[in-house]
């Protein structure tokens, strides 16, 4: 066995008869037709995927496939978050029917969060639901987006509104698709990754905090070790509570906030993971005000999103503006907002009264908006 052999990992989320593999490992991706081809699949299936990733991968997935037998179509769309879409979906939908995919064939999704969330709803709705497989080629991807079975387009007035829970078939993860990913969209990724030791990892976190320098540098028995242990953390999660009526809501640490600061800036400023970073700040901060969470533990969590160079504060959004966003975030219940805050480093709690002069003057502290 190879040393880049031993480590590549193997993870299952147990589901019942929705159970399903994650493969982890270092230049497995020529391998994924041989992977498909044990699945009793489809003779044809649909890579979807947008032009960055297919011009990196693309070919190497097709000719894994076609290598197995697999009549292969392939559909790409743009990048960017504003194409995750019913539009886009509608595109996708006319390339499926056209080719004549049946209830066997399987959708791939070859790229980051966007392609995955979007592939996956159309998986899930055309013919009430065909086989999928995830691809995942970011980080954020890999560790959090890939695994649990969300997926969903966007709607103009939030984020992730029309959606489904449909569980992949298979989650297939090379890390060496990292090594081209632009720093910017590892740095998001990232931002899920510190949310994991928070909300349920302390050990993982001070893993983090040693060897960040080594994850910013790319090192492969690192990066293994964080997508194993996020995607191991998920996998947990999900399977106590798979369409999220009570434990799996703590997935949501740093998001409330984000999805917000997502919304308000047409999608356009921040890419996921930064907002999610800002977010979680906002949440460590209110914790500290409300009591719940010890100032320093408050600052270790703005200190390791210093050291993998994710922001802590939005530019001009008003703090009105986010708490009135955040209560059509579709996470509330019954007209309340559900926030997820530490109670310290590897534990959380779901609040849902927080006052608001308190919401209120934690974001105004994070903004250059500046109501004083």
């Amino acid at each position: 066995m190879t040393e880049s052999e031993s480590l590549n990992k193997t993870l299952k989320v147990n589901l019942g008869e929705k159970s399903y593999p994650i493969y982890i490992g270092e230049g497995i991706l020529p391998w994924i037709g041989q992977y498909l081809k044990e699945m009793e699949l489809g003779r044809k299936v649909m890579v979807v995927t947008n032009p960055t990733v297919g011009k990196l991968y693309g070919q190497t997935v097709l000719d894994s496939l076609k290598n197995e037998g697999f009549e292969v179509v392939r559909d790409v769309i743009p990048d960017g978050e504003e194409y995750k879409s019913l539009e886009s979906a509608q595109i996708l939908y006319d390339t499926a029917f056209n080719h004549s995919l049946d209830r066997k064939s399987a959708v791939i999704a070859l790229g980051g969060g966007v392609i995955g969330d979007l592939a996956g709803f159309v998986a899930a709705t055309y013919m009430r639901g065909i086989p999928f497989i995830q691809v995942p080629t970011t980080l954020l991807a890999q560790v959090d987006s890939s695994v649990g079975g969300k997926v969903a387009v966007n709607h103009p007035r939030g984020k992730n509104i029309i959606g489904a829970f449909y569980q992949p078939r298979m989650v297939y993860a090379d890390i060496t698709t990292l090594k081209t990913l632009p720093e910017r969209e590892f740095r998001a990724g990232m931002a899920e990754v510190i949310k994991y030791g928070v909300i349920q990892d302390r050990e993982f976190f001070e893993f983090l905090e040693k060897n960040h320098g080594n994850i910013k540098n790319l090192a492969v028995p690192e990066l293994v070790r964080v997508v194993e242990t996020s995607c191991s953390i998920k996998a947990r999660v999900v399977e106590q509570d798979e369409t999220e009526q009570n434990l799996r809501a703590i997935l949501n640490y740093g998001h409330t906030f984000g999805h917000a600061f997502e919304a308000l800036t047409g999608y356009k400023k921040y890419v996921h993971g930064e907002a999610v970073a800002i977010g979680m700040v906002s949440a460590a901060r209110v914790a500290v005000r409300l009591g719940i969470l010890d100032a320093r533990e408050g600052d270790r969590i703005e200190n390791i999103i210093r050291l993998f160079e994710l922001p802590l504060t939005f530019g001009r959004l008003s703090p009105e503006e986010i708490i009135r966003t955040m209560h059509h975030d579709k996470k509330a219940l019954g007209g309340k907002v559900r926030y997820v805050l530490p109670e310290t480093i590897g534990k959380v709690r779901i609040v849902s009264d927080i006052p608001g002069d308190i919401l209120y003057d934690i974001l105004n502290e994070q903004t250059d908006y500046c109501i004083l």
